[in-house]
């Protein structure tokens, strides 16, 4: 098992660094002029140089990367023209182009509210999505099971935005269940962070249980249909008791393989979520930096969402080894 956990943790760092390589090349090597988009549209030619000089941007591309590298791992120094040198602590992202401060401060900032989100949505899709597929799988072949797959086709053809829009118009706006979400954070009022947060954890949770509900149930009856399960009904064990007890263990591997792929997706920024809500997260905060080519805020939310499911990839991989130890040992 440690073999395998290092393996893996050395095979994600190098995808870490592929990533970041092909992340500073996109936006910063492809074309287009990241010095004009930081002095605006009105720069002299002598302003957009003087930018050029204080970004580093006359360097080489290798220059360039390392030093981008660099202040993700240790920080780094901007040139400030005339002025003294401005300092970036590590993780460093760069600067705003819209109110000069750091990238990395404002995705901490946003990172709450976003983990926030996911958090609760991992939970519901966990309780809905496993439960309705052990139910079906128990419930195989009757009324429950072609009901139950039915509603889980519907789920996993709906959009996330279309499913968050029918909530809002049916919770909120016609029977008046509740406001219209507004985002609190949770040191501020718990209660009011989790009834506002109730519908956008729904809206993902509800969106994500159908195809978990599927997977359940699919590994469930591929359980079920292993020899040993063949033996222990020859031994008379009921079907409830096979579920629950054996035939659920071959369906978690997957199960938790694939939710810590999802909940490191959504670290990253659930986009349509945060912004049908109006919750101030990382999705959100990509869609903003994207309105007014905020270049450094823009790679580093992207940054951030590759490396988190990378991490969480590699976080599936060690669960999954851990709920089957053939995996550690293949």
């Amino acid at each position: 098992m440690t073999s395998f956990a290092l393996k893996r943790t050395g095979g994600a760092l190098l995808v870490l660094l592929a990533l970041s390589v092909v992340i500073h090349a996109l936006f910063y090597v492809a074309p287009g002029d990241p010095a004009r988009l930081a002095c605006g549209e009105r720069c002299s030619p002598q302003q957009i140089a003087q930018v050029r000089e204080q970004l580093g941007l006359n360097d080489s591309v290798t220059v360039q990367y390392l030093r981008f590298l660099q202040g993700i791992l240790v920080g780094r120094d901007y040139s400030g023209g005339a002025g003294p040198l401005l300092h970036c602590d590590a993780p460093c992202l760069g600067f705003s182009y819209q109110n000069d401060r750091q990238v990395t401060e404002l995705l901490l900032e946003r990172l709450p509210a976003t983990f926030s989100l996911a958090v609760g949505a991992l939970v519901i899709w966990l309780l809905v999505g496993v439960g309705t597929g052990l139910l079906s799988a128990l419930r195989r072949g009757g009324l429950t099971e072609r009901a139950l797959t039915v509603l889980t086709l519907a789920g996993t053809g709906t959009p996330v935005f279309i499913l968050g829009l029918l909530l809002l118009m049916t919770v909120c706006a016609h029977l008046q269940w509740l406001p219209f979400p507004t985002y609190v954070p949770l040191s501020e009022d718990p209660e009011q962070w989790a009834w506002n947060l109730l519908l956008p954890w729904l809206t993902l949770g509800l969106f994500e249980s159908a195809k978990y509900a599927r997977l359940s149930r699919s590994s469930t009856l591929e359980t079920l249909a292993e020899d040993h399960i063949r033996t222990f009904r020859a031994y008379g064990v009921g079907e409830r008791a096979l579920i629950t007890r054996h035939a659920v263990r071959g369906a978690v591997a997957p199960v938790i393989a694939l939710s810590a792929v999802d909940f490191g997706t959504m670290l990253g920024g659930a986009v349509l979520t945060e912004s049908l809500f109006g919750i101030p997260g990382l999705g959100k905060t990509l869609i903003d930096g994207v309105r007014v080519v905020d270049l450094p805020v823009v790679v580093g939310v992207v940054l951030t969402i590759g490396a988190a499911v990378v991490i969480a990839g590699a976080v599936a991989d060690l669960l999954h080894a851990v709920a089957d130890r053939r995996v550690a040992l293949a």
